[in-house]
């Protein structure tokens, strides 16, 4: 029987925990092969042991999902730079707009000099053109998203010994699970004679 030296990494439930293969300590990471032929518990710490295990390194996968960052964080930047610009152009229309009613203050003042109106008008509160529309050093004290943590490998492929080690033990179980069957088979012994035994002669 040969099994695949192709093991996949996979978690079980706290409840499900069985005694490590290695250590016999409770563990709840599995190494299993891709057709399912085989499993075993191990834990993760022997995992980074290279004399046990070594990863296998899907280098498509990693470039690919390196790309699908690079977008998202190329996305992220247009949109930021794309605010930055109407934040700009808001406040430049606010800058135009402080102008005028700064003339139009002037001659409100000039025509209260001349005396033609005394009556007080209230004016809108306006933010000066520096606070005017601006978010962008809320942004600046934001810090920037933490940089994930490299995922740990999924896949391993086992060291020589250990993978012979499996496959002698799934075909010893092999072989016993035979055995039981063999023994649970009337057939398997001679049946007790029926007849009365002559005299031998």
């Amino acid at each position: 029987m040969s099994i695949p030296n192709v093991w996949h990494h996979r978690k079980v439930a706290d409840a499900a925990a069985k005694a490590c293969d290695i250590c016999y300590r409770p563990s709840t990471s599995v190494l299993v092969t891709p057709e399912k032929q085989d499993f075993f518990y191990i834990c993760p710490v022997h995992l980074k042991d290279t004399k046990f295990a070594t990863p296998i390194i899907d280098h498509e996968a990693i470039a690919a999902k390196k790309k699908k960052e690079m977008d998202e964080e190329l996305e992220r930047v247009k949109k930021e730079y794309e605010e930055k610009q109407r934040k700009k152009k808001e406040k430049a229309n606010a800058d135009d707009k402080s102008k005028s009613e700064d003339k139009d203050k002037d001659a409100k003042d000039q025509e209260k000099k001349d005396g033609s109106k005394s009556k007080d008008e209230a004016s809108p509160v306006i933010l000066p053109p520096v606070l005017a529309g601006r978010t962008d050093f809320i942004q600046q004290a934001r810090p920037d998203p933490a940089t994930p943590q490299e995922e740990e490998p999924r896949v391993f492929a086992l060291q020589k010994s250990f993978h012979q080690q499996r496959i002698n033990k799934k075909q010893q179980a092999e072989l016993a699970k035979r055995n039981r069957e063999r023994l649970a088979n009337p057939n398997l012994f001679p049946s007790v004679p029926k007849g009365v035994p002559g005299p031998q002669g």
